[in-house]
């Protein structure tokens, strides 16, 4: 009988690869704590509206790649594609939308049905940060630097370029819309049959094409600076002004969209040449609609996300964790005396394990195995007088050391 394997489009998260995801999640709910975000957990399903609603009905997303599936009671139930819907549920269905600013990380798994490639998966896992509340650029510009500390304390941040783009406002998105219009209309017969059925939905996603021949027509496609209200361009402006006040290197790229329909003003994405043509890690933008879509006050709000395994394939190396110790008992009668020295080191923070069966070749060769910074030999003689032998692995040398002192000496 043939070994059963994961689902196409999932991976184990075992070794190297488990604690190079452990350190991003680690070091972003570090650094999120330090901006004074909380960490949320949301469920890993949703009412299928919660992802319908927002993400509209016609994304790429709704329509080719969201796991839904109706559960026994007739519910309409979907596996989250992605993060933000489910923390601005969250927030009005918990009554948060009196309690603001709200300012909320995540870390978890997503889900969606597309094709496998690298760093990209159909269950995958990321990060997130929402500020939700604010209005301002100020808070715009604070959690795109919250995200640039991440990836500099992850130690990628040289691998990354930020770019920047503004969405404008919606009196400068009605305007952009009908110049592209007009500009895509002329184009019309040499467009994919996609961007030609989005020219009449949202032309703005057809400057997101991935195909051929709509990139080089996209080339010379307007873009949004000169429709910009007054307002908009001032909010941009006051946008790369913080950002520059707070250290994170940028350049603007007019071609940044959102495909998402909730996003106005700030879009943003972290990129990299070391990855690929799939080269985004991070990204996000301001999206002031979506709360009250989900039922909720009119409430302004921004955030990011970053896929975990791209993240950690940028990673120098995965980190190890601390050596251990190996508590080894010697003879007869030394296994009980033995096992209270064992909690003793773990409830003093110090990794310890202990063989469970073997003589002490044998228990040597383990600690060996293990890469065990030091053994301690306990036989029943020593338990008597109250003392371990510590045997330093590096370097050989041996000494007898009280038991109450032990912790402290490895420490």
């Amino acid at each position: 009988m043939s070994a059963l394997q994961p689902p196409r489009g999932t991976h184990d998260l075992i070794g190297d690869e488990q604690r190079r995801y452990a350190r991003v999640v680690e070091t972003s709910r570090t650094v999120t704590t330090l901006y004074g975000f909380d960490e949320w957990a949301t469920p890993i399903f949703e009412d299928t509206r919660v992802f319908s609603r927002t993400l509209g009905d016609t994304s790429d997303v709704v329509t080719k790649e969201m796991y839904s599936f109706d559960d026994r009671g007739g519910d309409s139930i979907t596996l989250r594609p992605e993060g933000t819907a489910g923390i601005c549920r969250a927030l009005v269905t918990n009554g948060l939308t009196q309690s603001l600013p709200q300012k909320v990380f995540y870390a978890g798994p997503m889900f969606r049905y597309e094709r496998p490639q690298k760093g990209r998966y159909r269950q995958f896992h990321q990060i997130g940060a929402e500020l939700i509340g604010p209005s301002e650029p100020l808070a715009d510009a604070e959690v795109i630097a919250c995200g640039w500390d991440i990836l500099s304390r992850l130690e990628i941040a040289a691998d990354t370029v930020l770019e920047v783009n503004t969405l404008g406002d919606r009196a400068s998105r009605d305007a952009y819309r009908s110049a592209l219009v007009a500009y895509f209309s002329t184009h019309k017969d040499a467009l994919s049959a996609e961007s030609r059925d989005r020219l009449e939905r949202n032309p703005m996603r057809i400057l997101d094409s991935k195909d051929t021949a709509d990139r080089a027509i996209v080339t010379d496609a307007p873009t949004i600076a000169p429709h910009l209200t007054p307002e908009a361009a001032s909010f941009y402006a006051a946008l790369l002004e913080h950002l520059a006040r707070f250290g994170v290197p940028f350049r603007e790229n007019p071609r940044i969209v959102r495909g998402l329909d909730y996003y106005n003003h700030t879009a943003f994405e972290f990129v990299t040449d070391r990855l690929g043509s799939q080269g985004t890690v991070m990204a996000g933008g301001r999206y002031d609609g979506l709360v009250e879509q989900m039922g909720g006050p009119p409430t302004p709000a921004v955030g990011w996300a970053a896929g975990i395994e791209r993240l950690s394939m940028l990673l120098a190396d995965a980190g190890s964790p601390p050596a251990a110790v190996a508590v080894i008992p010697a003879g007869e009668g030394a296994e009980a005396p033995a096992t209270v020295v064992l909690q003793t080191l773990r409830r003093a923070g110090i990794r310890a394990e202990m063989a469970y069966r073997g003589n002490m070749k044998r228990r040597m060769e383990r600690a060996n195995k293990i890469g065990a910074r030091a053994a301690v030999i306990l036989g029943a003689e020593e338990a008597a007088r109250g003392v371990v032998q510590l045997k330093h692995l590096d370097t050989g040398a041996q000494e007898e050391v009280a038991i109450d002192s032990l912790a402290a000496r490895l420490s």
